[in-house]
């Protein structure tokens, strides 16, 4: 895609976002908005460049498993806001507890609540290398606090991201995420590429470019540059280039490499927390990091953010060495979302439940595919997954460039949404299952899939 021409392109109004399917309201409500916003959006995820092609999907509504669009189409729903949603739209016991808490107390007051306390041992009881956390409102801003932190208690300059993750937008690490190849170095040896314009001179400095799944790139990498290393930075599963798993060991090597050079380990489960376990993924795949960064499962819904770990390291804030600051931070509608959401996700057998439902998904899926003879393949873990077509093993970002083909994935989106089922157009993204999905849901799903896969394996 012409990222230069899609920007200046106008809304393709008399064309639909997918054949057989009446979106003429959206693409009206995308026209009108593009005079007003830039893009017609308020995030880069639902622009035109980002999928959404010729305009995205205007919502009316969400409740449970589903949304329904401002045409009156219903969408059995896995893009799920892009995680947030981990009990579905609308959760009875969470937006009560905001709706309460407004309603009775307030929202921000710039003091102290008992109720941030009560929060902040739940994360600590749920998290295995949680000792302390501190509350944030996003998670680009829980990732430049860890990042910042690691500095300050190591007191080295350097940190290792790799290549295809995302950690927020700010600039110390917006940089990698989907480079061109051929613009970033050797496959062993990457270099930081900016996501775009703007980043000031010489951060690129403070970063090293690694490919992940790759022990010995990471071991070599430490083992000549450890005394100028901060931190290193990984999502414990790759959930911003489609869903790519930790190869057997990797993680492990990871955290004894970090651990003997006296690096902190930063685990971003803004995606993963709460949402692979209670414990989120550290706990599912037994590692402990130094410091961690949640979001999106945590709140429920509500936009609330979190970081913390060791108490040695978060003693730096408590002395006031490294300033956390934010006026929303722990307001009080986040507040009563975290507490609630966290309650809930502590329900008895919430967690295996919800994997009961996602592996039924994920295996059909697969099944589905493999009996189509389609070239393609499901990767996941829980209630996290994504479509891969390719006809070979993708375990970082390069490969995925590589071997993961986009058209065809743009054309097995388009007919799933045709028939009912929604998710994100970009094989970079993921499916999400919440707590609202039934077996009902999943079998309808199941039944489009093998419509779309057997049109797909006839002109594949």
């Amino acid at each position: 895609m012409n990222i230069d021409n899609t920007l200046h392109s106008k809304p393709a109004v008399g064309t639909g976002l997918v054949a057989g399917l009446d979106t003429a309201r959206s693409a009206q409500l995308f026209e009108a908005a593009c005079k007003l916003i830039p893009g017609g959006v308020n995030s880069t995820a639902r622009a035109t460049w980002s999928g959404w092609s010729p305009y995205p999907l205007f919502v009316k509504s969400g409740q449970g498993s589903r949304v329904t669009d401002v045409d009156g189409n219903e969408y059995i729903d896995y893009l799920l806001g892009l995680g947030p949603m981990i009990f579905g739209h609308r959760p009875p016991r969470v937006t009560q507890a905001v709706v309460d808490f407004i309603q009775n107390r307030g929202t921000v007051f710039a003091l102290p609540t008992e109720d941030e306390a009560r929060l902040a041992q739940k994360v600590i009881d749920a998290v295995p290398s949680i000792d302390q956390v501190r509350l944030c409102n996003t998670g680009t801003e829980a990732v430049l606090y860890a990042t910042r932190l690691a500095r300050a208690f190591t007191r080295r300059h350097k940190i290792i991201r790799f290549e295809g993750m995302y950690h927020g937008f700010s600039d110390g690490v917006y940089w990698s995420k989907h480079p061109a190849i051929d613009k970033a170095g050797p496959d062993a040896h990457p270099i930081a590429v900016a996501q775009g314009p703007g980043m000031p001179r010489g951060v690129e400095d403070n970063l090293i470019i690694l490919p992940w799944n790759d022990p010995q790139a990471l071991a070599e990498t430490i083992a000549r540059e450890g005394d100028s290393i901060a931190a290193v930075l990984t999502e414990p599963v790759m959930c911003n280039t489609g869903c790519i798993l930790p190869q057997p060991g990797y993680l492990e090597a990871m955290r004894e490499i970090t651990s003997k050079h006296g690096i902190v380990l930063i685990f971003d489960e803004v995606i993963t927390g709460f949402r692979l376990g209670l414990g989120g993924a550290q706990a599912r795949l037994g590692i402990k990091p130094d410091l961690s960064v949640f979001a999106k499962g945590i709140g429920g819904g509500f936009p609330v953010a979190a970081m913390g770990g060791r108490a040695d390291i978060m003693a730096l804030v408590a002395n006031g060495t490294v300033s956390m600051a934010g006026t929303y931070s722990a307001n009080g509608i986040a507040i009563a979302a975290a507490n609630a959401a966290l309650d809930e996700l502590a329900t008895p057998g919430l967690h295996a439940q919800l994997d009961a439902v996602s592996d039924e998904l994920r295996a059909g899926l697969g099944k589905v595919l493999a009996d189509a003879g389609l070239p393609a393949y499901v990767v996941g873990i829980g209630p996290l997954m994504q479509v891969w077509f390719a006809r070979k093993p993708i375990h970082n970002y390069r490969d995925a460039e590589r071997h993961a083909d986009q058209e065809i994935f743009r054309r097995w989106w388009q007919g799933m949404l045709a028939r009912g089922v929604l998710f994100h157009p970009g094989a970079y993204e993921n499916l999400f299952v919440s707590t609202a999905h039934t077996r009902a849901d999943i079998a309808a799903t199941l039944d489009a899939a093998r419509a779309v896969a057997a049109e797909l394996a006839r002109s594949v």
